[in-house]
């Protein structure tokens, strides 16, 4: 039993911009989180600081999961759109 592929796939020609888009914003993700890190090791003191009516370690923690979320849909709208120009 079993089934095939959902679609039928063929050369993508948007992967290059893709795979460079996804670097890039795996980069930046990673340097705004080994902030995160770099706080937590050097002066942990400071994420008991009030920030918006929390921590800075729970407002650091959750603008790192809204800020992935972010990034996500930036690169889904990105992606969508080389797909949509250059696999004509």
């Amino acid at each position: 039993m079993g089934h095939g592929p959902a679609v039928k796939l063929g050369k993508d020609n948007a992967a290059g911009y893709k795979t460079k888009l996804g670097i890039g914003m795996f980069i930046v993700y990673t340097l705004v989180y080994f902030g995160f890190v770099v706080i937590n090791a050097t002066k942990p003191s400071l994420m008991q600081e009030i920030v918006f009516g929390q921590t800075l370690a729970v407002v650091y923690g959750l603008g790192l999961l809204f800020f992935a979320l972010v990034l996500a849909v930036i690169y889904n709208q990105l992606c969508t759109n080389a797909e949509a120009r250059l696999n004509k």
